[in-house]
């Protein structure tokens, strides 16, 4: 007796598999984003119970939206993922001066080499001929 679940989850674990480097940080990098959000949600939830549009409420939203549809589109190999993952990988760039400025050197330096290691594995040729579907 098969488990339809454990079919389907076999050819996605097939797909990672035969993803690129790149694409495998990317997806590290977009469930650390996502683990992010949700240890985030708490303060986010307590400022929608005291205004219910608030700056950071809409910011942590539309993050949440991008990074699940971007992770969503990489998963099914469409080519629009690739410029999409860059954009998230974007969000690297500023961090490194933050932390700077908070007196966070080694934290700093760890970000700006993950985002180095981000940008050339989603920069690849491999990523592109990977990412083909329409």
């Amino acid at each position: 007796m098969s488990i339809p679940f454990a079919v389907r989850s076999s050819a996605m674990l097939q797909t990672i598999r035969q993803m690129p480097g790149g694409l495998r940080l990317f997806l590290v990098y977009a469930l650390l984003i996502l683990a992010g959000i949700g240890l985030s949600l708490r303060y986010v939830v307590d400022q929608a119970i005291e205004a219910s549009v608030s700056l950071v409420g809409v910011v942590v939203m539309a993050l949440l939206a991008y990074t699940i549809f971007t992770t969503t589109l990489v998963l099914q190999r469409k080519e629009a993922a690739r410029g999409l993952a860059i954009g998230l990988a974007s969000l690297t760039v500023p961090l490194v001066p933050l932390l700077l400025l908070g007196q966070l050197p080694v934290q700093a330096i760890f970000v700006a080499a993950f985002g180095i290691l981000l940008f050339r594995g989603l920069l690849r040729p491999e990523v592109r001929t990977f990412l083909n579907e329409p």
